[in-house]
């Protein structure tokens, strides 16, 4: 009977602790709720945009106090548009990104994003997208509800973009009581947004003069927004470019270096496919432009391989005496044979060299070949093509992420140069 009273004895202590562990996994419990809502997503241009059902789950806690800072899931159970039946998508190559919007009590857009992993998803097939995460700091007591709202899925640096097309059920609670039990004091909720500003800090423009017996004059690397016109749609983009030179005589040999680092190729690119050209605007004293090109690639550069661009060079014959300015112009890209245009729709100084006029030099836009062609004079004020910022497996683009369609073979572009 004592034996049979220790083990009693024995298993309600242990029922005690189940029960103390399973009380404390309570104090702090967390919820997960499944929502669908018909959306309608948008791809690129040159494919068609999908009405579907997406199906997400949310996870957050369900009790939080004042001053907590909560973090919540969402899980993507279904995503409302397949891959496009144009291109297999390699593993690890579709990130996804939304708005969780918080409501009630406190008011906020809460930024989520998950990582770039996915299984290899072939043409047609489901999108598989990662969990996302976010967090919100709790600043006022009551009920706070989470609703799923807009997202984005990039694929291979193209964007396809979400919108719900009906009012979406909140899909989690959180019950936030005052901390201390006192009246919380409302601070305010700042909103985090998902993309990172990018405004380069100004800085004073190099002044290169040919006095003092100074050969090699190096520019100013400076951010260029691009409009880029392709055969199937339009991309806008920065790039950080670089425009230096060396004295010959009175000529400068001119290089435009891109800098910007190199993704892979997720596709096959044969050699000789590959050749960009660039016209350097010129401007202040003198007027017109320079013709700079790179070689074509010499070797085909296979899928997972790293893309970069070469160096662009030409020779600058001044036209004019003075102070003259070099800015990056129109970036020409012809690739397996389609042509894209890229036109700055901002320009800005990279050098600035002290001229001696040349005969056939470029002030008025007379010399042609390897010199300068002729285009507008000022200092190179560039129109805007007014390009979409959509953005979603669209043709060649070298300028910070672009993709290529040709057939069926898609690949992306991005600035880069060599280490050497």
């Amino acid at each position: 009977m004592s034996i049979r009273r220790r083990g009693t004895a024995a298993g309600a202590a242990l029922a005690l602790c189940g029960a103390g562990v399973l009380l404390g996994i309570a104090a702090t419990p967390a919820q997960a709720a499944e929502v669908s809502f018909a959306t309608h997503c948008v791809p690129p241009a040159g494919i068609t945009p999908v009405d579907g059902t997406t199906k997400v789950e949310i996870t957050a806690p369900a009790t939080a106090k004042v001053g907590d800072t909560v973090d919540v899931v969402w899980k993507f159970v279904q995503a409302a548009s397949k891959n496009p039946d144009i291109i297999d998508l390699p593993a690890n190559s579709v990130q996804p990104s939304g708005v969780l919007k918080a409501a009630g009590a406190q008011s906020a857009d809460i930024a989520m994003q998950g990582p770039r992993q996915n299984p290899a998803i072939p043409k047609g097939g489901d999108m598989v997208l990662s969990d996302m995460k976010g967090s919100l700091k709790l600043t006022t007591a009551g009920e706070v509800t989470l609703t799923p709202d807009a997202y984005t899925v990039n694929a291979m640096s193209t964007d396809t973009r979400c919108t719900p097309k009906e009012t979406v059920q909140k899909a989690a609670t959180i019950q936030v009581t005052g901390a201390g039990g006192g009246t919380p004091t409302t601070t305010p909720t700042t909103t985090p947004t998902t993309t990172p500003t990018q405004t380069p800090t100004p800085t004073t423009t190099p002044t290169a003069t040919s006095t003092g017996g100074q050969t090699d004059f190096t520019g100013k690397e400076v951010q260029i927004p691009y409009a880029c016109k392709t055969p199937i749609g339009d991309k806008s983009a920065t790039s950080p470019v670089q425009i230096n030179a060396k004295k010959d005589a009175g000529n400068f040999d001119l290089t435009v270096q891109f800098k910007k680092s190199v993704m892979d190729s997720p596709a096959d690119i044969p050699a000789n496919s590959v050749k960009p050209s660039m016209e350097v605007v010129l401007g202040g004293a003198d007027k017109g432009t320079v013709h700079v090109e790179g070689p074509m690639n010499a070797s085909p550069i296979k899928s997972g391989a790293p893309i970069t661009i070469p160096d662009l060079t030409g020779t600058y014959k001044p036209g004019a005496s003075g102070s003259s300015t070099l800015s990056p112009g129109v970036l020409t890209v012809k690739a397996l044979g389609t042509t894209t245009t890229c036109t700055p729709t901002r320009s800005e100084v990279s050098l600035t060299l002290d001229t001696s006029q040349q005969p056939g030099g470029a002030s008025g836009g007379t010399s042609t070949g390897g010199g300068t062609s002729g285009t507008t004079g000022g200092s190179g004020g560039l129109a805007d093509t007014g390009a979409s910022d959509h953005g979603a497996l669209k043709a060649l683009g070298l300028v910070a992420g672009t993709a290529i369609l040709l057939g069926g073979a898609v690949f992306t572009f991005m600035p880069g140069r060599k280490t050497r």
